[in-house]
């Protein structure tokens, strides 16, 4: 019989209940804190920094930025809440019990689900823009936007209230001792959870930005074959339709980052009953996070608005009186 030293337990008074601490060597646990909370923290001022934008700069009020301004939350809440805590299972215990563990992954689910929402919202609102630019104004107003993001949100935590109910009914019912925390979910729960949060969500994120790129591709051939007559002719709408195009540009490559780090969480729980804290499940989750940091980079790189706004921000001129009706576009 093994015979374990209570120093090496999560909870030394509970010889026989408690779990074993992480063993990992101490410059690899240094350095994954390090890297881990490096990138939490830029993550949380770098979305601060876009909901600030959004919220404050009245010409940021368009549907597609309030859209914009939801994922910004979502992950906010990521680098906020679901890093730290990542950090912890990876390297220590898990001393908050069971109910606070369950409550976690139960957050976790509803950001994760509240994310693939909105970008379906994003792929469909690009894809009204540039294959139906006359309608999208009376189609795709503020006020409508801000309901399908509320409804979203409120989707998503009904429905992983539904997934996760058993662990929240039951807090560490698959706990093998005191001091871990994961999630078990069900094969069917785990079906159906695939289903509606991934295959569905990806194949029509997938299917509405092949049409907008292929809109988007013919009229710009378009528009290159009769340059002469649109500058003549057109030169607001010439200017729109760069414009759009430029957001459908951008908005791509967001869809595309958010699928290069979201499809190997999910292939990853479609192979693995359970998240555990292992080596693999941290790497997997770790790049679903990732993508949270990455989405304000790329709005820095693409949109000149969203440096314009930082620069105000971060001089305190959003400070000054009348500072919300300044000029960002």
């Amino acid at each position: 019989m093994e015979v374990v030293d209570a120093a090496e337990l999560c909870f030394p008074q509970l010889l026989n209940t408690s779990c074993k601490k992480p063993t990992s060597p101490w410059p690899e646990a240094v350095l994954l804190n390090i890297l881990v909370s490096t990138i939490s923290l830029l993550t949380v001022t770098l979305n601060l920094l876009v909901i600030i934008s959004v919220s404050h700069f009245r010409q940021l009020h368009t549907p597609t930025n309030i859209l914009l301004l939801s994922l910004a939350i979502s992950d906010f809440l990521v680098g906020l809440l679901l890093m730290p805590v990542e950090i912890l299972l990876k390297t220590s215990c898990w001393f908050l019990g069971d109910l606070m563990c369950s409550l976690y992954n139960y957050l976790s689910f509803i950001i994760s689900s509240a994310s693939v929402g909105v970008m379906v919202l994003i792929s469909f609102d690009r894809y009204v823009a540039i294959c139906d630019p006359l309608h999208y104004t009376t189609r795709i107003t503020v006020n409508r936007v801000k309901l399908c993001v509320c409804l979203c949100w409120l989707c998503a935590v009904c429905y992983c209230s539904l997934v996760v109910k058993d662990d929240l009914t039951q807090p560490g019912r698959y706990h093998s001792c005191y001091g871990e925390c994961f999630i078990v979910i069900d094969f069917i729960a785990g079906t159906v959870d695939l289903v509606l949060t991934f295959i569905v969500p990806v194949t029509v994120i997938i299917v509405l930005n092949m049409r907008v790129f292929a809109v988007a591709a013919s009229q710009a051939r378009a528009v290159s074959s009769h340059i002469a007559a649109v500058k003549l002719q057109l030169p607001v709408a010439q200017t729109a339709n760069k414009s759009e195009l430029k957001a459908a540009r951008t908005l791509g490559v967001l869809v595309v980052v958010f699928l290069i780090c979201f499809c190997p969480y999910y292939c990853f729980t479609l192979a693995s009953e359970n998240m555990t804290n292992s080596s693999n499940t941290f790497f997997v989750l770790f790049l679903f996070d990732f993508n949270s940091c990455l989405n304000p980079v790329i709005y820095a790189f693409f949109y000149s608005w969203f440096r314009k706004a930082v620069k105000l921000i971060v001089t305190l001129q959003i400070l000054q009186p009348g500072s919300r009706k300044a000029n960002i576009l």
